[in-house]
């Protein structure tokens, strides 16, 4: 199926009768947002095993995951990693799921709509808490105006902006206490109505999917402000989710166990373990046989160098997929003005070596924030090619200062991104181009990204199937921790949440990622391939569509090992 036809599929068909949504997450929008976002790797380390269980030989009961990235946060509202969102997808639900790029099934609801502007969300009778409390229509109207709240803070601003009542950052219009968008019907049924019809394939993934429902009865007591320090946001205790959370053991493992009331059939494996440790324990860990699977998507991280020793275990099995998440250089904006300082930084990387050497061909040169995996990549354009010369010449043209030092952040927890920037540190200076590299964990490197407190620094985005990129690259974006602030870049951003098919949406995403190649406002570095890794005794785990993998985690079943 060409990739047009995929996104035809969901992307202009009217819905006249009930119609069955999801939508993805990536990581994180990132959360991925991006959300993810800004969806990255933070920093971890190998911890000790504290009082985790061993794998017994013969037990069906206790899954054991393997994260290269510990989970940053558990609140529902502010997910800036992917593998905070990655966990809490265990315990909280979403409206819809999307077990393929393509697909989309009911998770607390369903969808309808007759004019892609009106949909009528009816909430699954069966869904409740586990505290006993239903799920119902105000749960989900009090989480899309908690987002929408100007004191909150949320990093999924993104998964509002469509909704009637809300500005272009997804935060509720001047004056009013609720979204005008937001109508509840009865107990188990709201409407939300959009400013224009969206693309259902937008309001799927953002909305439907990214979105995960809070609980009115804990949280609505909570100051807006107060919510990221509560117990309820630190320590959750209330879940709709297959699992619920039992346990934290800060940069050493999660602890969940099964909803036996789960409104989707109560899960076959009871207890789960999320490790986390570095890449180097992991690959051990899995030789051991203490490990079923690895998370996968950026947070269960295999190095690319030990894929083949993970190849050589008898009963495991690996997969390679490609992904359509992202490694960039980004740049603070506000430092660096001009269009032509920013594209040298481009010319004088040979990223082709990048992915050759440091990925072994496992992964791509990325030619704007698109990978192949995206249908709305364009093909016709080119990644800017090495040549320092032509760097130095822009720099010269610029009247770059070279007597100045950068300040230059590569975030640890990666690996090949680790060893990518002393690349990049080389290459600079071979320009002339002097630069202080510094390495810290990832949630320092965030802040400080968010502060605008560098020069430039090493971000990897998790992206969606939708292309909208709005959190990291427009005006106010929840993630855009660049500084970008261009008119262009904000309207080619509404044209393309205002179009309401694949048709009309892809020229003006192709024309954006010529604009951004064109003004470089961040440098593309590389997508990298994601490696699916499970024990053959596990029936389930991570699917070639890393984002829809938790979609039926209540159906995982182990067999015995004996």
């Amino acid at each position: 199926m060409s990739k047009m036809k995929k996104m035809l599929k969901y992307g202009t068909v009217m819905f006249a009768s009930t119609l069955v949504l999801s939508a993805c997450g990536n990581g994180d929008v990132p959360d991925l947002d991006d959300d993810t976002g800004a969806a990255d790797d933070p920093d971890t380390e190998e911890t000790a095993e504290g009082d985790l269980p061993e794998v017994e030989e013969g037990d069906t009961s206790t899954l054991m995951i393997g994260l290269t990235n510990a989970p940053d946060s558990f609140n529902p509202f502010y997910r800036p990693g992917v593998a905070g969102t990655w966990i809490q997808r265990f315990f909280y639900d979403s409206l819809l799921v999307m077990p393929t790029a393509e697909d989309f099934e009911p998770g607390l609801a369903t969808f309808e709509t007759d004019d892609n502007q009106v949909f009528t969300v009816t909430i699954d009778p069966d869904a409740n808490w586990t505290d006993g409390e239903p799920v119902t229509a105000n749960d989900v109207a009090f989480t899309l105006n908690t987002i929408a709240d100007p004191e909150v803070e949320t990093t999924l601003g993104t998964s509002t902006a469509m909704i009637q009542g809300t500005d272009s950052s997804g935060v509720r219009v001047e004056g009013s206490d609720e979204l005008s968008g937001v109508e509840i019907v009865d107990e188990k049924t709201l409407t939300i109505t959009t400013e224009e019809p969206v693309d259902l394939a937008l309001i799927s993934e953002f909305l439907g999917f990214n979105v995960l429902i809070a609980p009115e009865h804990i949280f609505g007591d909570i100051e807006v402000a107060d919510i990221p320090n509560s117990e309820a946001a630190t320590m959750p205790t209330v879940f709709s989710g297959a699992y619920q959370f039992v346990e934290y053991d800060t940069d050493n493992y999660v602890h969940l166990e099964a909803n036996p009331d789960y409104h989707r059939g109560a899960p076959a494996i009871e207890t789960v373990y999320a490790r986390v440790m570095n890449g180097t324990a992991l690959i051990t860990e899995f030789q051991a046989g203490n490990l079923h699977m690895a998370a996968g998507g950026g947070i269960g991280m295999v190095p690319v160098q030990d894929v083949a020793l993970l190849e050589d275990i008898d009963g495991l099995v690996v997969e390679e997929n490609p992904s359509f998440n992202g490694q960039y250089m980004i740049i603070n904006n506000e430092r660096f003005p001009d269009p032509r300082v920013r594209q040298a930084f481009a010319y004088a990387f040979n990223r082709e070596l990048t992915v050759d050497n440091l990925l072994e061909g496992r992964g791509e040169v990325l030619s704007s924030t698109y990978s192949t995996a995206s249908p709305y990549k364009d093909e016709a354009l080119e990644p800017l090619p090495y040549d320092p010369e032509m760097a130095t010449q822009l720099l010269e043209e610029a009247g770059f200062d070279f007597n100045q030092t950068l300040d230059f952040v590569v975030p640890t927890g990666n690996a090949v991104r680790e060893q990518n920037g002393d690349l990049i540190e080389q290459w600079l200076t071979e320009i002339g181009v002097d630069v202080n590299l510094q390495t810290y964990d990832f949630p320092t490197w965030l802040a400080m990204a968010n502060d605008l407190d560098y020069d430039i620094g090493l971000m990897g985005w998790g992206h969606t199937v939708d292309p909208n990129i709005a959190s990291y690259v427009q005006t106010g974006g929840a993630s855009n921790n660049m500084g970008i602030e261009d008119s262009t870049i904000d309207g080619l951003l509404e044209q393309g949440m205002a179009g309401t098919d694949y048709d009309e949406r892809f020229p003006i995403y192709a024309e954006l990622q010529q604009y951004l190649q064109d003004e470089m406002p961040i440098v593309p570095l590389y997508s990298d391939s994601q490696f699916a890794v499970r024990s053959e005794a596990l029936n389930g785990g991570i699917k070639e569509y890393w984002a829809g993998s938790l979609h039926d985690l209540h159906e995982w079943t182990l067999d015995s090992q004996d």
